[in-house]
């Protein structure tokens, strides 16, 4: 592993601790989305993207946006690990007056870019934030991170429709394809297959990758950097609860909170170093 997978890896590590530390303390939340996304996320805010967390507000910044908003305790732990706020804030997730609520809020929490949580608006969100970049002759990027049951609404496939009539190819989407939603599995509850040629027939690149290889992410990136007059969905197979084993591919952790023994637990098998 080269040093800077080293680094990654440690940084999602990091990251999965908060989350986890995050929800035994509240007492709620969802923990199997937010471990699945903690790869791609990682590599977005530590590798890939153009923002300050000292100006947020930066016009030129690179744009990402969590449509799956019920997964925020990632967005929150990446945010403090980059510095936009202190890492003590993390402890206060769905408190009373607390800047970090249970979706993400773009009034109350210094670097979340849209208000999210109705699943579906975040990816329209996104793609308009793409048009305003053409419009104003930006350069930025836009980046908004899908759930898999989230494609079940319609208003991705006209998002999905829309994005490509505009030739959105600073749009990049990442589906967090880890084939589970509240219900159960995607195939079950409503299937939403065959994604890679849906997302071709919409006019979008697809590109498919292991979500939680580094090397891949990156690479998808690039690629979507150099992609022109298409925006991009790269689909990205993960694993729900990835990092904790008694979580990973588990419905059950879809949206509960680990108690005192199942935190003491996750803790031991994400800490100490990385976690191979």
């Amino acid at each position: 592993m080269s040093t800077e997978y080293a680094i990654l890896k440690e940084k999602s590590n990091a990251i999965r601790r908060h989350i986890i530390e995050m929800l035994h303390k509240s007492g709620s939340g969802h923990p199997g989305g937010s471990l699945s996304a903690a790869d791609i996320v990682t590599v977005l805010y530590f590798k890939e993207m153009k923002i300050d967390p000292k100006n947020p507000k930066w016009e030129d910044r690179d744009r990402f946006v969590l449509s799956k908003g019920h997964a925020a305790p990632v967005l929150y732990a990446a945010l403090a690990e980059k510095g936009y706020f202190e890492i003590e804030e993390l402890s206060k997730l769905r408190k009373i007056d607390s800047m970090l609520q249970g979706h993400p809020d773009m009034k109350g929490t210094p670097g979340v870019e849209m208000s999210t949580g109705s699943l579906g608006q975040g990816f329209s969100a996104a793609s308009g934030m793409a048009i305003a970049g053409k419009l104003d002759n930006k350069d930025y990027r836009v980046y908004v991170l899908l759930g898999d049951g989230e494609l079940q609404e319609g208003i991705i496939w006209e998002t999905a429709m829309s994005a490509a009539h505009y030739k959105l190819d600073n749009l990049t989407a990442i589906l967090d394809f880890n084939k589970l939603q509240i219900d159960g599995f995607n195939k079950e509850v409503m299937s939403i297959d065959p994604v890679t040629d849906k997302f071709k027939a919409f006019g979008w690149q697809v590109i498919e990758i292991d979500g939680h290889n580094y090397e891949e992410i990156i690479e998808a990136i690039q690629r979507a950097k150099e992609t022109k007059d298409q925006p991009t969905i790269i689909i990205a197979h993960t694993i729900k609860g990835k990092g904790v084993s008694f979580m990973e591919n588990q419905v059950g952790w879809h949206g509960n909170a680990p108690k005192d023994e199942e935190r003491d637990q996750a803790l031991k098998e994400l800490g100490g170093g990385l976690n191979e």
